[in-house]
């Protein structure tokens, strides 16, 4: 099983523009579910923008490397939100579970990883 820990930081404005030049992108980062949860808010890449951050700091908390999809790793909604894992991120967790927490400001998404 593995255990780490990770962190990640994103400015908001960053992935707005990311999401503006390459419309597909968000199919190919985030699941539908995350789509959606965003879709439903008044900022909508300020929900992406903290999940993007939690999937990093998942990725680091995993030690993974390349030969994987962000897709596999989803953040689940609720309070706490969750993660989810498939393919290549559940492997690497070996059986144990990813904990996150998640924050943002106006500019600024940041998340936190812990993999037990």
């Amino acid at each position: 099983m593995a255990s780490g820990v990770g962190i990640d930081l994103l400015e908001i404005d960053r992935l707005e523009r990311a999401l503006e030049r390459h419309p597909r992108l968000a199919q190919r980062v985030f699941t539908a579910g995350e789509r959606e949860y965003a879709a439903a808010r008044a900022r909508p890449a300020r929900h992406l923008a903290a999940r993007f951050a939690a999937k990093e700091a998942a990725v680091k908390a995993l030690g993974l490397t390349g030969g994987f999809g962000l897709r596999e790793v989803e953040v689940l909604a609720g309070e706490p939100p969750t993660v989810r894992l498939s393919g290549r991120a559940a492997e690497a967790a070996g059986g144990g579970r990813v904990e996150i927490s998640l924050t943002h400001s106006r500019d600024y998404a940041a998340a936190v990883a812990v993999c037990k």
